[in-house]
């Protein structure tokens, strides 16, 4: 627990969100700040896990990994998870820690503490260049993993990495390519997520009927979690459990935007009075997904409703296209 407590102080002396501390021991005192857990620790972790949320660990690493037994599938997609020892020394990152930005929070983590990160990920040790990272940090989508792996070769072999976005389509074979789809030869494509998603909801919304309206509008519009740049919606709703619930779970970011900046938004919308009545303007999702796909954005899909939901698609333009 003091860790927790050392940890959460330096947080909000810089201003960053605490973490939420558990007691995972009966025989533990209580503390303030602090929620005892009576279910197992792996039932626990498990819960965590798939809800996308970063998992840390104060104890032995041996623990965290019994406790994540069965539980990785997808590195593209799995939660980060950290250990820290209990006299706040070492901040070890043994799970996502490149597109889940693992290694980057246990820096952080570390600094907070005046600990040491250790850092196992090979190109992050050979200081060579990580195709994940690269992906993750500029929002785009890896369409072929295999690519990961050829790329990341080349980089700890030392060879120069190649890489096509503005001189498109190149000339010659590169490493990789930044398009939506391509004829030339790469060893590993990445795209631009190409859409927004507005979305609207009434307060206290359960996460599950806002997940699963979210993920049937994309397969009915022809697309997945993967093409999705943000999820965007007015300021008093980026806190809902449902929208925080799809931001971690999906790790699409949340854009909000005040009522103001809704009513400026260009284009023709399906106007309620109703909802103009509650929030201050007449349509949600579809100003929010076209302000979040930027100027020359456009609907795709226009709002669809179920059960006290919203939801609107824009298309965003990449720097390639024209229009």
């Amino acid at each position: 627990m003091r860790v927790i407590e050392r940890l959460n102080a330096e947080s909000e002396k810089r201003g960053i969100r605490p973490a939420e501390g558990f007691v995972l021991m009966e025989s533990e005192e209580e503390t303030a700040g602090f929620t005892r857990v009576t279910i197992s620790l792996a039932a626990w972790t498990a819960a965590h896990f798939r809800e996308g949320e970063a998992l840390l660990f104060v104890g032995a690493v041996g623990i965290a990994v019994r406790a994540l037994t069965g539980l990785p599938e997808d590195k593209l997609r799995e939660s980060p998870v950290l250990v820290i020892d209990e006299r706040a020394e070492h901040v070890i990152p043994i799970l996502s820690g490149h597109a889940g930005g693992g290694n980057k929070l246990a820096v952080v983590t570390a600094e907070l503490l005046d600990a040491e990160p250790v850092i196992t990920t090979a190109t992050d040790v050979n200081g060579a260049f990580s195709a994940d990272v690269f992906a993750s940090e500029n929002r785009l989508t890896v369409r072929n993993r295999d690519g990961i792996k050829r790329v990341s070769a080349r980089a700890l072999e030392g060879k120069s990495i190649t890489l096509s976005i503005k001189d498109y389509p190149p000339k010659e074979p590169v490493d990789i390519i930044v398009a939506e789809e391509t004829d030339a030869e790469y060893a590993l494509l990445l795209s631009p997520k190409i859409c927004t998603v507005g979305l609207g909801m009434k307060k206290d919304k359960d996460p599950e009927e806002l997940e699963r309206f979210f993920t049937e509008t994309l397969e009915e519009a022809g697309l997945t979690p993967d093409d999705v740049y943000a999820l965007c919606t007015i300021d008093r709703k980026e806190e809902e459990p449902a929208l925080r619930l799809l931001r971690d779970r999906y790790r699409i970011p949340v854009l909000s935007f005040d009522r103001e900046l809704l009513e400026k938004a260009r284009g023709e919308f399906s106007g309620s009075a109703f909802v103009r009545e509650t929030v201050g303007v007449d349509n949600v999702c579809e100003r929010a997904a076209i302000l979040g796909a930027g100027n020359r954005g456009e609907l795709i899909m226009k709002k669809r409703a179920r059960d006290g939901m919203t939801i609107a698609i824009a298309r965003r333009r990449t720097d390639g296209e024209r229009g």
